[in-house]
């Protein structure tokens, strides 16, 4: 009997181990980049039959999600990231701010599609200045203009929980929200 893609992510989730083999000599840890996930995967994708894809979207000025994606051909099963862009960050490019979100993203949804837990990880716990690094949390109100950004990221089987990581959200619209629900 063939297995279902949710057995086959099961079994990668609990065989994959990705080392954190990049070093910050500032903060002096080490860390885990995406293309360490992706790179670790790798030997996964055959074995299984599957394969994965990272894919980005702007939802806000300065938020990006990422989202990573499985599929074995018929189905697909996903996990989203949302990162903030700290655009007053002085010393990087536009560019260089949007790239390193990009690459935080990446990382995350990685991480919340294979299980790989961050909470040791000194990217998760650093205490450099506020203004060392490219990213800080953004948590504004969810503005009617947003509603269908964030109900189609509700139906993509993310949480109401996901969202309010990243905005403001009132009873009355999360009401709404949860009514429109697919």
């Amino acid at each position: 009997m063939e297995q279902k893609l949710n057995e086959k992510l099961a079994i990668i989730q609990t065989e994959l181990k990705v080392k954190k083999s990049q070093y910050n000599s500032f903060g002096k840890y080490y860390f885990r980049r995406a293309e360490d996930i992706l790179e670790a995967i790798k030997p996964f994708l055959v074995t299984y039959g599957v394969s994965v894809r990272l894919k980005e979207r702007l939802v806000d000025t300065n938020i990006i999600e990422s989202t990573a994606i499985i599929t074995d051909g018929l189905m697909k099963l996903k996990a989203t990231a949302l990162v903030g862009v700290e655009v007053n960050q002085k010393g990087m490019q536009m560019p260089q701010k949007y790239g390193a979100a990009s690459s935080y993203g990446k990382k995350y949804a990685l991480g919340n599609l294979f299980l790989i837990d961050d909470t040791q990880d000194s990217d998760a716990t650093n205490n450099h200045s506020k203004t060392s690094g490219t990213l800080k949390p953004v948590k504004k109100e969810l503005t009617k203009d947003q509603i269908p950004t964030a109900l189609s990221y509700l139906n993509d089987g993310n949480t109401i929980e996901g969202l309010k990581k990243y905005y403001t959200i009132t009873n009355e619209v999360e009401t709404s929200l949860l009514n429109q629900i697919k």
